[in-house]
């Protein structure tokens, strides 16, 4: 019996499982004191972990193993586990991997100073209180195999940083969410993303889990906080506008770049059931393949430490910038923290105001549809400079849905009957037949023909039916995501 996986399991760990008999397996013999037997039904990748690692690992209840003592003629115990393929791979690739890297040594001393006085990074916002976000240290390992190498950004629930992860030797971004972060539902989606069918063309443009993991807060306090693993990205396509020389995109780049994010929701919409709902310029990201750069960005931190502040004892630290790749990898769609599941009917409010579609402000029920919208919508950012509907109320002078409402009439025309009947707030602006009843004037002048301004001729009226499939009153008078990837305008 040849050997084809070196793996040897200590008894210690398998005291407590089953011996029924389980289905006949696959064999994978090795040389060591034990057997380790595999077949490809089902499996929890939890269960291997703790054979593995040891019972310090504690696997969900639902898990199940068997132990078979084979004939005094093999003289060993067989494990039985079902699982997927995918996990076989995963783990004979774990039985070949290379030695795990080393934490990289960063200064302790020798970085600039920030005074108290001045507010640095999240501590501009509203949202911000002191002991609210993880002290993360530059140099720190997380969970036995994340270190970190710099700080990349942050928000109002997280901050973002380079990491390595030493055991995959491999360059990611760690979310480290905030003490009060990292809603459970989020997580859930970024599991049906991991579930869907890979092999669909648009899995490689949605920016899905690499990991999840909580860590414990130093202070002893015992809070933890959700920590998200994820490929590092360069650029948003907002970025792109911005060091773009005209500040635009071009027509041929934004074809370019729709028809991947059109493959983002199909593979949303019909493999995983999920909304995003926060589709614009800030969450469409490029993927970065130069690890040239990250190389580059982690010795600049070893050869000139990130200025930082402390506050009660805890860092906060400047985020550094990472130079231009030579090349860049999928456009992809990010951040799905405002995401829901589609196969459930929705009403509640969602969506930036400016995107915001019109069941959503009706207060209908909302699916993926909306997504479709919020994406016609975008496109006026990213082409022309300017948002297609502002919202400003003319008397109160910000944003108010009635105003923006008052848009969608001017381009779009009185909305159908039957939608107003199904929307909840629909009577605040709208008579039963459908005359509009705000306390504002219809904004006049405005068309979709005069907010086009880069096109002329064929190509204006074939970029106008285009987008005239996504703006719709109606839901259900919108394209789908795999409609207007086919699209005559797109594939020209």
């Amino acid at each position: 019996m040849s050997s084809v996986i070196q793996w040897t399991l200590h008894r210690q760990y398998l005291t407590n499982f089953q011996y029924p008999f389980g289905p006949r397996p696959v064999h994978i013999y090795t040389n060591g004191s034990t057997f380790l037997v595999l077949n490809s039904l089902r499996f929890q990748w939890a269960l291997v972990r703790q054979a593995l690692y040891g019972a310090s690992y504690s696997p969900s209840p639902q898990l199940t193993v068997n132990l078979l003592t084979i004939s005094p003629l093999l003289g060993a115990n067989i494990l039985y586990i079902s699982f997927p393929m995918a996990f076989l791979t995963k783990l004979v690739r774990k039985s070949f991997r290379r030695t795990p890297s080393f934490p990289l040594h960063f200064p302790s001393t020798g970085f600039p100073l920030v005074s108290d006085s001045i507010l640095l990074e999240e501590e501009h916002l509203d949202e911000y209180k002191a002991g609210q976000y993880y002290p993360a240290n530059i140099g720190d390992v997380y969970d036995e195999r994340y270190q970190v190498l710099g700080k990349l950004g942050f928000g109002s629930t997280s901050t973002v940083w380079l990491a390595r992860n030493l055991q995959e030797h491999q360059y990611v971004a760690l979310k480290i969410y905030t003490r009060d972060g990292g809603d459970l539902e989020e997580f859930q989606m970024y599991e049906a993303l991991g579930q869907g069918n890979h092999s669909h063309p648009g899995y490689p443009h949605v920016r899905t889990a690499l990991d999840t993991f909580k860590i414990n807060r130093p202070d002893g306090s015992g809070v933890q906080h959700h920590c998200l693993v994820q490929k590092p990205m360069w650029d948003s396509w907002r970025d792109v506008v911005r060091w773009n020389p005209a500040g635009l995109f071009s027509e041929e780049l934004l074809k370019a770049g729709l028809a991947k994010m059109f493959l983002a929701l199909d593979y949303l919409h019909s493999e995983c059931k999920i909304v995003h709902t926060d589709i614009k310029a800030d969450n469409i990201m490029m993927e970065l393949v130069d690890e040239s750069v990250l190389a580059a960005f982690t010795q600049s931190e070893i050869d000139h430490p990130s200025p930082r502040k402390f506050v009660d004892g805890a860092p906060i630290y400047l985020s550094r910038q990472s130079g231009r790749p030579r090349q860049f990898g999928n456009v992809v769609l990010g951040d799905f923290g405002a995401a829901v599941r589609g196969d459930k009917k929705r009403n509640h409010d969602a969506q930036p105001n400016v995107y915001r579609s019109p069941e959503v402000m009706l207060k209908t029920e909302w699916s993926y549809p909306a997504d479709i919208w919020n994406v016609g919508v975008m496109i006026w950012d990213l082409f022309e400079g300017t948002h297609l509907f502002q919202g400003n109320d003319p008397k109160e002078n910000r944003y108010l849905t009635r105003a923006h409402l008052a848009e969608l009439v001017a381009l779009l025309g009185p909305p159908p009957t039957d939608l107003l009947r199904r929307g909840k707030r629909s009577s605040e602006f709208f008579a039963e037949d459908g005359e509009w009843k705000g306390d504002i004037p219809i904004p006049q002048l405005m068309s979709f023909e005069k907010s086009v301004t880069r096109l002329e001729g064929e190509k204006k009226e074939a970029f106008l039916g285009f987008v005239n499939g996504m703006l719709q009153w109606r839901p259900e008078d919108r394209k789908t995501a795999r409609q207007l990837h086919d699209d005559p305008w797109l594939r020209s």
